[in-house]
């Protein structure tokens, strides 16, 4: 997300519980009232009975759940090919609510969808990646940030009060130190992000 241009704020884990679900959307997702523009949701849409993130996605913005054409069609080509037999449990990935917009899965043909400000996608790690990479040319991201990094072979205390004076010099700029341990020997990274080179270039000096 960096990468692109967003601004990651929040994360969450939720449990697979209908109404734990539909309140993380509520808070989170703008379109309903939430606090963010884009929200990204990872697992909970496969073919056993505890993938209930459809089910829950349907519930908060209100609209019916049904059998995706598209959703099933991609699938079973995939499944005619790989000689899959099409069972009930495996078309419950077809099922999308109604207004969304699918996203494409390379991988294993099973797609994600979006809707409002929600993007949901698989749990798989190879899935979700293909996912992400089909759902970020249609986003609309802000300005890429620059980020460089600098290692100090000291413990973050050490570093504290001298990072504290550069942050304060460079308001605009995100500064963080992140602790390393190494053949038993403490060091830290200190990292400078900020929309402008010339700034993070005078921070990082």
């Amino acid at each position: 997300l960096n990468a692109v241009g967003i601004d990651m704020r929040e994360i969450r884990v939720v449990a697979d519980d209908d109404d734990e679900i539909v309140a993380a959307i509520l808070a989170l997702d703008r379109h309903l009232g939430g606090e963010w523009d884009m929200v990204f949701s990872s697992g909970g849409i496969g073919p056993t009975h505890d993938d209930i993130t459809a089910d829950a996605v349907a519930d908060a913005y209100g609209v019916p759940l049904e059998m995706n054409a598209e959703a099933r069609r991609v699938m079973e080509e995939r499944w005619s090919r790989l000689g899959t037999p099409v069972t009930e449990s495996r078309l419950r990935m077809a099922r999308i609510p109604v207004g969304a917009r699918l996203i494409e899965n390379a991988e294993s043909a099973a797609p994600g969808f979006s809707i409002g400000g929600l993007h949901v996608m698989a749990g798989v790690p190879s899935v979700f990646r293909s996912m992400v990479e089909a759902l970020v040319p249609r986003l609309n991201p802000g300005r890429p940030p620059v980020s460089r990094t600098v290692r100090v072979e000291r413990p973050e205390s050490d570093v504290a009060e001298g990072l504290r004076e550069v942050a304060a010099a460079f308001p605009d700029l995100s500064l963080g130190s992140y602790p390393f341990r190494e053949e038993g020997r403490f060091g830290t990274n200190l990292v400078i992000r900020g929309l402008d080179s010339a700034r993070v270039e005078a921070a990082l000096a």
